[in-house]
């Protein structure tokens, strides 16, 4: 059951990866580079700053408006 828990960690995680890249970029190619190496893109756009400013927030909201 412990395992169970990291994936839908891991799984959620990677779904808002795809929500930042797409937001950003609005491209498919993109998109599928992303969501391959999402822990370095979301690590990537965590240390340029692209995520502070509550940017965090307003992103994954911006689709279920």
């Amino acid at each position: 059951m412990n395992n169970r828990d990291k994936g839908i960690g891991y799984f959620i995680l990677g779904l808002y990866s795809l929500m930042v890249s797409w937001y950003y970029n609005h491209s498919i190619v993109l998109l599928i580079i992303h969501y391959i190496f999402w822990p370095i893109y979301l690590l990537y756009e965590l240390l340029t700053g692209h995520l502070s400013h509550d940017m965090w927030k307003n992103i994954p909201m911006s689709y279920f408006k």
